[in-house]
């Protein structure tokens, strides 16, 4: 249940992020200071915790000769410069998720914003399906009808039509997609010895370097980051780059990769909830049914399987 929990409040941690980009949005900051911050002040904490756990582990070390061979071959701590530049440029996606993800909150609603970047799910699977040439199951293409149709209703299509929808943030919102199933196809292979908390701390390195270079930071130099701002990184910081990754590290090898994707879908309702609640944006009814098909179409793979795996099998006997 623990493991269960720590997943679930990732997910909840990654809900809540858009919703402080729009308040950070109202109180005058730009793109590049918002995502800036936010990396920074997330490098910080998973650095710190990096070094922490590395000191615990050094310390409850004992001196084995074994030990010190796995020690010296860079598998507990030591990585090689290469394996350093890896872990930098697979943190890129999710730097470039996030600058999609939040630019496309300037001219959509947060909901809409939600939904459309919860398309990573068939994208996703269409990106395994060219890398493994292999047609998708009739599971997966059922899947894919649902989470289509439900994001038709999410997104308030049936209602209102496909005018109303502002096309650039759209766009945006459904690249911010496609980078974020990049980066979930590219950071589990990334030097995957390595500690989590390690790798963690040198891909959000990563992702704060490339913002850098488009943004340079600026806010660091000219007293913005005393402002408000530093409330804002801290938030976003701690709720976006630091927390979901260690809850995910975490829980995920102990619940499987289909439950945790499954919990994962929580961001969505949440991230929904606060719109409506905290920026009074109105989800109607019909956008509600949107989003639980959406939901439903995350768990529907899982769900089959399981149904599958526990029905009782019968083995027929001839006399």
């Amino acid at each position: 249940m623990k493991y269960n929990i720590a997943v679930l409040l990732g997910a909840i941690s990654y809900g809540i992020l858009s919703t402080i980009v729009v308040k950070a949005y109202g109180r005058g900051y730009t793109l590049g200071e918002v995502v800036g911050s936010q990396l920074m002040i997330g490098c910080v904490l998973a650095w710190a915790l990096a070094i922490g756990m590395r000191g615990i582990k050094q310390r409850r070390e004992s001196n084995s000769k074994a030990e010190r061979r796995v020690k010296q071959a860079g598998v507990v701590g030591r990585l090689t410069w290469k394996q350093r530049i890896t872990l930098l440029a697979a943190g890129t996606p999710s730097a470039i998720t996030g600058l999609l993800y939040y630019e496309s909150l300037r001219t959509i609603s947060n909901s809409l914003a939600i939904v459309l970047l919860f398309q990573f799910t068939w994208i996703g699977v269409v990106f395994q399906a060219i890398g493994s040439r292999k047609k998708p199951n009739r599971i997966t293409l059922m899947t894919l009808v649902v989470l289509f149709g439900g994001t038709l209703l999410a997104a308030g299509v049936m209602e209102q039509g496909a005018t109303h929808l502002d096309g650039r943030g759209v766009a945006l919102a459904l690249l911010s997609a496609v980078s974020y199933s990049l980066f979930i196809m590219f950071s589990g292979k990334a030097v995957p010895h390595a500690a989590p908390a390690t790798r963690s701390a040198w891909m959000i390195t990563g992702g704060m370097l490339f913002v850098f270079s488009l943004y340079p930071p600026q806010f660091l130099f000219d007293g913005t980051i005393m402002g408000q701002l530093l409330l804002f990184g801290l938030l976003l910081g701690f709720f976006g780059a630091f927390m979901p990754p260690v809850l995910f590290t975490y829980g995920v090898p102990h619940i499987g990769g289909a439950m945790a994707g499954i919990l994962g879908a929580a961001e969505l309702p949440v991230a929904v909830l606060l719109s409506s609640a905290v920026l009074h944006e109105y989800v109607s009814p019909l956008q509600w049914f949107g989003i639980a098909l959406v939901l439903a179409g995350v768990a529907m793979p899982e769900l089959i399987n399981r149904i599958r795996h526990s029905q009782p099998s019968y083995t027929a006997h001839s006399a």
